[in-house]
């Protein structure tokens, strides 16, 4: 045990806890020297902030300003915890292990993870400090829900500094397959950090399978020992006289409040709007993602300009439009990868557009949720080709805004959400002739399959809501969740029936 591994039980606090790498705010800095606090927008603000409003529990997480004390920020309904990180802490542990090292080597190695004894070193201590902020903020007996690759190692920190607590873990993002998740030089070490938690829940089977036999190899078979060894949901994982829970939970969005804004008047005024502005396409192909190198943005721009090359895509009468959240823009890795798209658009464009018309409008921006919802009232074709992705919640966002039963979904089956949205247009994104024959495919759908089609995604998606998410995670880790439903939306024939008992999946206001 470390130094500071000493039980502390607080006679105060809250009785619910998220723990996440950010805060659902974020302190920025003006002009002029003030300081003021902003919503900060993600799939993980929008898939939890509500149902912890609803119990007035407490979100731990750093406020995005490095090397700052910031005082906490004032909420009537959320206690917000801050978690003060230094730059060199920023670099090491966000920048280095968790989005140098973590994220490629959980997204399939689309990219090299680099292994760095230093960012390691920085990951373990932001760990200890998010570990000792929780264990101050928790009331006696808590439940705490802590989330995300960044913090693997809080579980079993917690555990020895609160062994009262009800503690669970959340991974948004793919579990690996065995073969890669062992090229990580402390993969002991992360695996015995989620081992401290009572619940370890994935969006996938796969991946809480994956983590039973890798709880077995490299904890040690003399001290765990798999349970449920069939591989059923959840499972359970002997670690000494506690018996650890994984499963499958798959995350989902706030569907019902995005039906009702997509249905509002000055919404679909502001997507006729948007028509008009494109030039009134035929077909109006929309992307929404975080600029990433696991989206997939480049094969559907390599997809679209081999198709107006051919002559597949007329391109007076398609328009897209992909809108790229920044992200990471300091690091090597995505600073190329965005020349190299604005590069690609500049070429579609220049070879296939017209003086005031291009074919593709790219917006390298973030946009409010309601912007975003009439980008996706008015785009017919919504596509989405992550090369890996654990959920992806843009296309259950998209399915959530037609209520006409209008567009189609093109959805890479390497995104979580395709075991679920089975009725999208699934795509290899590795198999560029297969993407662009599915996109004609869905360009040209006729009226009758296109509403089918949408009719089921609507059944899966308003039914398997964040709501049902949040109560499927917290009974299973023996909760029994006094949640109100998120969307307060009265059941419809649309919402009351699903052929599925599995719950769905999430992200920021669009993105994961």
């Amino acid at each position: 045990m470390e130094e500071n591994d000493v039980h502390t039980t607080p006679t105060s606090g809250a009785g619910l806890v998220v723990v996440a790498n950010r805060l659902p705010v974020s302190l920025e800095s003006t002009s002029d020297g003030t300081r003021h606090w902003r919503h900060s927008p993600g799939g993980l603000v929008n898939a939890l902030e509500p149902f912890l409003r609803a119990q007035r529990g407490a979100w731990v997480g750093w406020p995005g300003a490095a090397g700052q004390d910031v005082p906490p920020p004032e909420d009537e309904d959320l206690l917000l915890h801050p978690v003060a990180l230094t730059t060199d802490e920023v670099a090491g542990f966000y920048e280095g292990f968790s989005n140098g090292t973590l994220w490629p080597l959980y997204h399939d190695v689309v990219m090299p993870p680099e292994y760095h004894r230093g960012w390691w070193e920085a990951y373990v201590r932001v760990n200890r400090k998010f570990a000792q902020a929780t264990a101050e903020v928790s009331s006696p007996g808590a439940t705490v829900w802590i989330q995300d690759y960044q913090l693997q190692l809080v579980p079993a920190m917690l555990r020895k500094l609160r062994p009262d607590l009800r503690i669970g873990f959340f991974l948004h993002i793919p579990f690996p397959p065995i073969e890669l998740f062992m090229q990580l030089p402390w993969r002991t070490e992360i695996v015995e950090g989620l081992l401290g938690a009572d619940l370890i829940g994935f969006h996938r089977p796969g991946g809480a399978q994956n983590f039973q036999w890798l709880a077995g190899r490299l904890a040690g078979l003399e001290s765990i020992r798999t349970v449920n060894e069939t591989g059923g949901t959840p499972g359970e994982i002997r670690v000494g006289d506690r018996a650890v829970k994984t499963g499958a939970f798959p995350i989902s969005i706030d569907s019902g409040e995005l039906d009702r804004l997509a249905r509002r008047d000055d919404i679909r005024r502001r997507a006729e709007q948007i028509r008009a502005d494109l030039g009134h396409p035929k077909r109006i192909i929309l992307g929404v993602d975080r600029l990433d190198y696991t989206k997939g943005i480049d094969v559907r721009l390599r997809a679209l300009h081999e198709m107006l090359t051919q002559g597949s895509i007329d391109p007076r009468e398609v328009a897209m439009v992909q809108i790229a959240t920044p992200s990471r823009e300091r690091v090597e890795h995505y600073i190329r990868m965005r020349e190299d798209i604005e590069r690609t658009v500049g070429r579609i464009n220049g070879e296939f557009g017209r003086v005031g018309a291009p074919v593709v409008h790219y917006l390298h921006t973030s946009v409010g949720r309601e912007e975003l919802a009439a980008f996706y009232s008015a785009a017919d074709v919504m596509f989405v080709t992550p090369l890996r992705d654990g959920m992806n919640l843009v296309c259950k966002e998209y399915v959530a805004c037609r209520h006409d039963l209008s567009g189609a979904l093109v959805l890479s089956e390497f995104a979580g959400a395709a075991a679920e949205l089975t009725s999208a247009f699934l795509v290899n994104p590795h198999h560029l002739d297969e993407v662009k024959t599915t996109l004609h495919r869905a360009l040209n759908v006729p009226a009758d399959e296109g509403r089918r089609r949408m009719a089921a995604l609507r059944k899966q998606v308003l039914t398997h809501d964040v709501d049902h998410w949040a109560r499927s995670f917290l009974t299973a880790l023996g909760v029994e969740p006094a949640l109100t439903h998120i969307s307060n939306r009265p059941p419809s024939a649309e919402h009351t029936t699903s052929d599925s008992d599995e719950p769905a999946l999430r992200t920021d206001w669009a993105l994961t």
